[in-house]
């Protein structure tokens, strides 16, 4: 029954000493589905996120990415997913070329195989002008692209983007997600962070969280016919003043 599911969570938790980060989180993501996590910074987005990339351990709770278990099979999750870390996490001083080979490298690809997919995300995300230009000297929009660049170049099943737009301009924003939506048409489940409220707009379905916990949960049409709201940022408002009752 869980054949058409990228992503699944039963009661997933993670502690930090006493603090609780993630608080018995469930959830599923359909496949080719654009999932958003919506919530404030420290609401615990990325520490989920990281928890289903197989990067960080549960406290308590199962996840299941493509099927892979996260407690036991956090390395074949990690061959078949895309992710793109809040902070940048490419090499500076490397040329945008140089970075894209590399991160293709690591994910096994070489040889022609390796140069036609560089060739095609250059183009797809425009970025083929700027690819013998020194990373660290790209205008953040360009950064932002190059990161979704390297995380899609293995043709992965799942891309996990945290924050992807943070820092750019609205313009900016606004082509960032026509990119999300060609890779969702293509068959791609995007499983995407933000905390900018008109952005949840955007997902096929979201959950809205705070302080750890799923406090909305359904599609943006449903959660403003439910709270009888005209958008997700009045929505989310709401949920947070009421303590997310």
């Amino acid at each position: 029954m869980f054949e058409d599911l990228a992503v699944r969570t039963e009661n997933l938790t993670r502690r930090f000493g006493r603090f609780i980060a993630v608080d018995r989180v469930s959830l599923e993501v359909a496949r080719g589905e654009i999932f958003g996590f919506l919530g404030a910074n420290g609401a615990g987005k990325t520490t989920t996120i990281r928890m289903l990339c197989g990067l960080l351990s549960p406290s308590e709770g199962e996840g299941w990415v493509a099927g892979y278990s996260i407690r036991t099979q956090p390395e074949e999750i990690k061959k078949i997913i895309g992710y793109m870390s809040q902070k940048f996490s490419l090499y500076p001083d490397l040329k945008v070329l140089e970075n894209l080979k590399f991160f293709g490298g690591v994910y096994g690809l070489e040889g022609e195989e390796l140069e036609k997919r560089v060739g095609e995300v250059l183009e797809k995300l425009e970025l083929s002008e700027w690819s013998e230009e020194i990373t660290a000297q790209l205008p953040l929009g360009f950064k932002q692209r190059l990161g979704l660049a390297c995380a899609i170049l293995h043709h992965p099943q799942i891309v996990f983007l945290d924050e992807p737009t943070s820092g750019v301009d609205p313009l900016v924003r606004k082509k960032f997600w026509e990119l999300i939506y060609q890779l969702a048409e293509q068959g791609t489940t995007v499983f995407v962070t933000t905390h900018y409220l008109e952005e949840a707009e955007y997902c096929h379905r979201l959950a809205i969280m705070h302080q750890g916990r799923i406090i909305a949960y359904g599609s943006p049409g449903e959660l403003k016919h439910h709270w009888q709201e005209p958008s997700i940022h009045r929505v989310f408002i709401r949920l947070v003043k009421e303590g997310g009752r």
